[in-house]
């Protein structure tokens, strides 16, 4: 047991404990070792075994027989969930949070001067209108300046009452699966951002990991495994870079027109690209209304701007109003008014535009420190026409775990490619996410020196 993690040791032991439990590892009627025993053998205190133990025991993983001792109890775990957890528990022993992704944001690229002046614009324009509260769907304003950017800039054509404004993309998820129902089959990419698929399934609903190959998620495999519902990232999957050729994008959407299924189309840094247009969405493609479009600001004005939105089909539209209709709005409406006439006037636009150049020369400035640095050191990097992150492919004989270790106690924070997969599917080499938008010139030159002399030995 590890003991430099934030979590406490009971809980490293329960978690521990519990997965042995899951994965079949201890056997239904198999004696666990006496508290002190255990305490012993971990060299930790008997009271946090006793924690550990009760913890079990209150969520019946366990059974306590007087006079004998803790016994695992009888249980058949969904596989699904069961795999997930698996893949969770080794991602505690290999990093703390490496499921999560890099940070995505330039702090200094945040446009505080122009959201102040606005934000005083709305004070002095609504009054105690920013009090009241919105529409369900969100603050007209802010749905029209949505449907009038997608128009230009996504080339999607959404009328202002279809798109549903909602704090941030946990809370939409949770929104979609109650309005598809908990009863269907979700799927969601192999390797991926693991949220959707813990929300889907506290949610109740089945939810499955699906391979991907060179073009994205395999569609046989939506077949074969009854999916009824798709979450994925066609313009740029995550963490793999993928961006999805419209051969698998058309063989998806005849997949969700004869399944009566759908694709819940995450455009999530879409506005990050560094040639050409933005690629044009599954949503504006679609014409027999299987295709759900989600985006948030979080990613291109700040992580604190929990606003998020989904295009809906008219016919789920329809069906939001009857189920979900009655829910109010979760963002404040002060915050809705500020973010409308922040794309109204063009900011959103210009600052979109400025954020692109800043990020592309952090992310030539990555590669070409690395290109200088590791002359010496066998590797790839897959360079990637879109996103905040690369990925580094290492053939310098060390596991991805103690490349991700070492840079560590350099003070360079990497993420394993490993953490984002669930078993029982592995990347085939040791593969590291790099992210660089918070970063400046002169950080990357100096943490891609010390990657280099964390990785050569020479600490």
């Amino acid at each position: 047991m590890e003991r430099n993690s934030r979590t406490s040791l009971y809980e490293k032991l329960y978690n521990e404990i519990k997965q042995e439990i899951i994965c079949g590892k201890l056997k239904e009627g198999a004696k666990l070792p006496s508290k002190r025993a255990q305490a012993e053998r971990l060299g930790i205190s008997v009271v946090t075994v006793e924690n550990a133990y009760a913890q079990l025991l209150a969520e019946g993983y366990i059974a306590a027989r007087e006079r004998s001792g803790y016994y695992v109890c009888a249980a058949e775990f969904p596989a699904p969930q069961a795999a997930e957890t698996s893949a969770q528990a080794e991602n505690d022993e290999r990093e703390e949070t490496t499921a999560e992704p890099p940070q995505q944001f330039g702090s200094e690229l945040f446009p505080f001067s122009v959201w102040t002046r606005l934000m005083r614009t709305v004070i002095l324009e609504k009054g105690s209108a920013i009090l009241a509260p919105v529409p369900p769907g969100g603050a007209p304003e802010l749905q029209a300046a949505i449907s009038a950017h997608l128009r230009s800039y996504r080339g999607i054509a959404v009328p202002p009452h279809r798109i549903i404004v909602g704090a941030g993309t946990e809370y939409l998820n949770n929104l979609l699966v109650q309005l598809l129902g908990s009863g269907l089959t979700y799927a969601v990419e192999n390797p991926g951002y693991h949220k959707p698929a813990r929300i889907y399934r506290l949610n109740g609903a089945l939810c499955l990991p699906i391979g991907i190959d060179q073009h994205g998620i395999l569609a046989d495999e939506l077949y074969y495994k009854n999916v009824d519902v798709a979450h994925i990232s066609p313009a740029h999957h995550f963490p793999t870079g993928i961006v999805m050729p419209i051969s698998r994008r058309l063989e998806l959407m005849k997949w969700a027109s004869r399944r009566n299924g759908y694709i819940i189309e995450d455009d999530y840094d879409s506005e990050f690209r560094w040639g050409g247009k933005p690629l044009p969405t599954m949503f504006g493609m679609d014409a027999s209304g299987r295709v759900i479009y989600m985006n948030t600001f979080s990613m291109t004005i700040a992580p604190s701007v929990r606003i998020s939105y989904v295009c809906l089909p008219q016919e789920l539209y329809e069906r939001w109003k009857e189920r979900l209709g009655f829910c109010s709005c979760p963002v404040p409406a002060f915050e809705q008014y500020t973010l409308a006439r922040f794309i109204e006037s063009g900011h959103f636009e210009r600052h979109i535009s400025r954020s692109r150049k800043v990020y592309q020369a952090r992310r030539d400035a990555l590669m070409a420190a690395i290109d200088r640095e590791f002359t010496e050191l066998p590797h790839e990097i897959s360079r990637s026409e879109a996103g905040l992150h690369l990925l580094l492919h290492m053939r310098n004989g060390m596991l991805e775990r103690e490349l991700v270790e070492r840079a560590k106690a350099a003070g360079v924070r990497v993420y394993a490619l490993s953490a984002y997969y669930m078993p029982p599917v592995r990347p085939p080499r040791a593969t590291l996410v790099l992210g660089y938008a918070g970063m400046t010139g002169e950080q990357i030159d100096e943490a891609a020196a010390r990657l280099r002399r964390a990785w050569t030995k020479e600490m």
